[in-house]
């Protein structure tokens, strides 16, 4: 019988609104959480950050020995049981340490890339002699490892893989042969996840060590950013895999690799968020010491607004970030000595759509923050001596990392309609009370109370992606899933209300504060630009169908609730959050 911890309730923020009391934000963090995430930060700051320039010139010796130091510290160790030889830490932890790395960008890739979906694959569906052989390596360092999934032609569809598995006669050893492409820490890795069809057909996950015989390595890829990284191709040609090293069930790898992908586009979210912490802080520092027209950058209304607009963003996206952590800790944090895998790929499944969310959201805060700050630098921005020239090259990757941004997109709504075909969530319950509520009283006039209007923002956003997911079902039936326009952005909609929620909930937590509070200032920012998105999604969402009265109907919906959910003091509220962080010199919510 399926043991779970509480009942899961992935996707549910799209069916009813979330409480206070059921998401954890960064206020939330215990004594022993703050500890590890000082750790990370001190190690980034003084170890990593001023090798830089040796990193970014693929002194991969360099990379290794800092490596080897963050195994020492546990910084590679905190996701792995203590009886494996790691520190059993929860997955707030993981996301604090993930955060941190995240502004190292090469180096940072490495460690995120081995203590993820290097090291994850073994922790939750390794034997428990596979366990006791690899995991107290990979946790200090003394084993650095690899993830081996993408082929020539197979990308995205990860399950075309091409690469075949074949027993031996003697029955010792599968026989290994195919390429993979754009591997990251091949140089240095002993350890490779390696995924291959057994008899052509079997999708199947195996520990590959470096030193087997038939596995060699094509050169170093010339890349655009994180040029710091190892990336090279991995080849197998009759590579010698003993039997013991396959991973998981023979046919089952899929379960494997694609349940082993929410957990790495949970931590690229954090590494992403903690990115552009670090591009942001460049940017303040730049604009505070610049002068223009004898005034600091820092002081014009113009850079306010962008400072302002980028920490905002950025609080959205540590919310996400810590809400799903705590989450994600929901579901798995006992599993650690559970051997039932169709218990673990469920459980690792459960949040899908918001670890999609958590990438997605993640890396294009990331590449918007980059932006904006390398712009707040001028000219200086796009000259290699200064960090954030590197910083914007390397942020473009994470919009592929990890499966396609649009990919992940597809996702959402695909996730969401199989919990409702499932029965899971309540979806036809849920619409036809949303499509209810909308047509009660749209023009009501009330008088808001403290961050009242943008909860009412929220529930319009969730109304409106509920009535339109139903109209989208109603026009194409079991067809929808090859409607990718309209998938699209049924998604954007839903990820801009996980991230407005999750901000606004955070502010509410914090509601003691008063209005001018900056993260209220901050969350109301978040929502004012979560909505003017929505809105623009949803008009050309309603443009995709055939004029009908249930389509004109939601378009004058529209038209009334977008006269009615508007903010005010735009240019007095950004100041406000822009002198905060200007005086802090680097991003601030307090």
């Amino acid at each position: 019988m399926e043991q779970l911890k509480k009942e899961m309730k992935g996707g549910s923020f799209l069916v009813k609104a979330s409480k206070v009391e059921e998401i954890f934000t960064p206020e939330d963090l215990s004594e022993e959480q703050l500890m590890i995430g000082q750790t990370a930060r001190q190690f980034i700051e003084k170890e990593v950050l001023p090798k830089r320039e040796l990193i970014e010139s693929q002194h991969f010796d360099v990379t290794v020995a800092l490596l080897k130091k963050a195994g020492e510290l546990g910084l590679l160790a905190h996701s792995i049981p203590e009886h494996y030889g790691g520190l059993g830490l929860d997955k707030v932890s993981k996301g604090i340490v993930g955060e941190m790395v995240g502004q190292s960008s090469s180096y940072g890739v490495a460690q995120s890339n081995h203590t993820c979906i290097a090291t994850l694959p073994i922790t939750y569906f390794g034997s428990e002699e596979q366990k006791k052989k690899y995991l107290p390596k990979l946790a200090s360092g003394e084993f650095l490892g690899a993830y081996c999934l993408t082929e020539p032609a197979s990308g995205s569809d990860a399950l075309a893989a091409k690469t075949t598995a074949v027993l031996n006669e003697a029955g010792s050893h599968y026989v290994l042969n195919g390429t993979k492409l754009y591997i990251t820490n091949a140089v240095f890795s002993d350890t490779f996840i390696v995924y291959a069809k057994v008899d052509g057909l079997k999708f199947t996950a195996f520990i590959v060590e470096k030193d087997f015989p038939g596995l060699s390595l094509g050169p170093e890829e010339k890349k655009m950013g994180i040029t710091g990284s190892s990336t090279r191709s991995v080849i197998l040609e009759d590579c010698q895999v003993p039997v013991e090293n396959v991973l998981g069930i023979i046919g089952k790898g899929h379960v494997i690799a694609l349940n082993v992908l929410n957990l790495g586009r949970f931590n690229l979210g954090a590494a992403c968020m903690g990115g552009a912490k670090g591009s942001l802080k460049l940017a303040v520092q730049h604009t505070n010491e610049r002068k223009q027209f004898k005034k600091r950058i820092s002081e014009f209304g113009a850079t306010k607004e962008k400072v302002a607009e980028m920490a905002a963003r950025i609080y959205a996206a540590e919310s996400v970030q810590y809400r799903t952590a705590a989450l994600l800790e929901d579901a798995l944090g006992d599993l650690n000595d559970t051997s039932d895998f169709s218990v673990v790929g469920k459980r690792m499944m459960e949040y899908a759509l918001e670890c999609a969310i958590c990438k997605v959201y993640g890396s294009e805060t990331l590449d918007f923050v980059v932006d904006e700050s390398l712009q707040l630098h001028g000219g200086a921005g796009f000259i290699k001596e200064y960090p954030i020239e590197q910083a914007y090259r390397d942020s473009r990757i994470n919009r592929i990392f990890e499966g396609t941004n649009e990919i992940n997109r597809l996702l959402i709504p695909g996730t969401f309609l199989k919990k409702g075909a499932k029965g899971e969530l309540p979806i036809q319950k849920a619409i036809a009370e949303a499509v209810a509520k909308l047509q009660a009283n749209p023009t009501e006039v009330k008088e808001y109370s403290h961050l009242e209007k943008e909860q009412e923002a929220l529930e319009w956003i969730r109304n409106m992606y509920l009535a339109l997911s139903g109209l989208a079902f109603k026009e194409y039936g079991m067809d929808l899933e090859q409607e990718q326009e309209v998938l699209m952005k049924l998604a954007d909609i839903a990820i801009e209300l996980f991230a407005a929620e999750s901000a606004v909930l955070r502010a509410v937590k914090t509601n003691e504060l008063g209005e001018e509070a900056i993260p209220n200032l901050l969350a109301t920012t978040v929502v004012e630009k979560s909505l003017s998105i929505v809105k623009m999604r949803i008009d050309l969402l309603l443009s995709s169908f055939d004029s009908s009265t249930e389509v004109d109907g939601l378009r004058q919906l529209l038209a009334l609730y977008s006269q009615k959910l508007v903010f005010s003091n735009r240019t007095t509220r950004l100041r406000l959050i822009a002198q905060a962080v200007n005086e802090s010199g680097q991003y601030i919510c307090s």
